[in-house]
């Protein structure tokens, strides 16, 4: 009688990684870190340049009309704030980061929705926020994970 041992089925090989793995949720945080923060950081930067497009396009009339600001200065205000996200979020902050870009992220398909225009830009924007919140959900169970693994005895510093 012949004796048959069973392996489990092997990883197959990841497409960007090349090797026989299955993406950590560590690699994925990275990604999403990596892409969320330097995409805000740029989008913020190009406020003040327009070499990317011209983002006043983008403010819906009605804000517009209710910002008691010029569009122009109120897209750079937007591009200060977007710039400290990215920041926050490249830096290693991604919980607190990736909450407040996928607030903000909605924010901007609301706008975009209410141009009654650019709606595939909304579309993009919300896909974007549910990234964002996604990768504040992967940190803080890796935060939670760590806070379970520490001794009983761990006091933090003062």
């Amino acid at each position: 009688m012949a004796h048959h041992t069973v392996h489990p089925p092997e990883a197959p090989v990841h497409p960007f990684l090349g090797s026989r793995t299955t993406m950590s949720s560590e690699k994925i945080l990275a990604a999403l870190r990596f892409t969320l923060g330097t995409t805000a950081f740029l989008a913020g930067t190009d406020k003040f340049t327009n070499l990317l497009t011209d983002w006043e396009q983008y403010l819906a009339p009605l804000a517009a009309r209710k910002i008691p600001l010029s569009s122009r200065d109120f897209m750079r205000l937007t591009g200060v704030i977007e710039m400290a996200v990215g920041s926050l979020i490249l830096s290693g902050r991604t919980r607190i980061g990736g909450y407040i870009a996928g607030v903000w992220l909605l924010a901007i398909s609301a706008n975009l929705v209410a141009t009654g225009e650019y709606f595939d830009v909304a579309v993009r924007d919300a896909n974007m926020a549910v990234a964002a919140f996604a990768m504040a959900e992967l940190s803080r169970s890796r935060h939670s994970r760590a806070t379970e693994q520490e001794p009983a005895s761990f006091q933090p510093a003062a």
